[in-house]
């Protein structure tokens, strides 16, 4: 895959099968902090000791490790427990290649495989982690936990359209609590009615390296 740096000096990647970088050129690190790490409030999380996180498209893992380095820093005792929804495991051998300065990047090189859940997992003594490789679709149909929050960062709609129906969104809430905050990068209209329909409140999110805003949402109270 073709390297870029990003304008925050961190480097990216291009997938050629979905024909997009996996971050925005306007700084790939700063993306994963702002626009998922802050406005999902992982540090405020981290401080009461225990964390779930729902990561759908686990891509060069930018997000999870933001979030690891973000919550120990907080509360070096917090428990972390991370799922990874992931369709191209190539993306895995690529992250090999790349040297952000987040603390905990060194992880991937500690990856273990299981066959019969087709996850890569990582385990320490508060840190578990389980990247599961397939179809999105499908395979979050699996997950039984609920999450304190959600990281939405597959492809762009137009070229990851499974991934942001009313379906999709649909299978999301069912996994997540009544206080958790969904972030995603996109502002796309049908995105927006897609959530609502699913049964969420939506919210305009900051905006980092571009003109329109990231989108947050919760679950509705009706």
């Amino acid at each position: 895959m073709k390297k870029l740096l990003t304008q925050d000096g961190s480097e990216t990647l291009f997938n050629p099968d979905y024909e997009e970088y996996y971050h925005s050129k306007s700084g790939a690190i700063e993306e994963a902090f702002e626009k998922y790490i802050k406005p999902c409030k992982i540090k405020e999380l981290a401080e009461k000791g225990h964390l779930k996180i729902l990561d759908i498209g686990f891509g060069l893992g930018y997000n999870v490790i933001a979030a690891i380095d973000t919550a120990l820093k907080a509360n070096n005792n917090c428990e972390i427990e991370i799922t990874s929804l992931e369709k191209d495991e190539n993306a895995l051998k690529e992250i090999r290649k790349l040297k952000p300065t987040l603390n905990h990047y060194w992880i991937f090189n500690k990856l273990e495989y299981d066959p019969k859940t087709k996850s890569y997992l990582y385990e320490d003594k508060n840190i578990f982690l389980k990247i599961r490789i397939g179809d999105a679709v499908e395979t979050i149909k699996t997950l039984k936990e609920k999450y304190d929050a959600v990281f939405m960062d597959p492809f762009s709609p137009s070229r990851n359209t499974e991934l942001w129906t009313l379906e999709f969104f649909s299978e999301i809430a069912k996994k997540m609590k009544k206080e958790t905050i969904l972030s995603t990068y996109s502002y796309a209209r049908k995105v927006r009615e897609n959530l609502k329909a699913a049964g969420f409140d939506v919210f305009d999110g900051p905006v980092i390296g571009r003109r329109s805003p990231c989108t947050l949402a919760k679950l509705s109270d009706l």
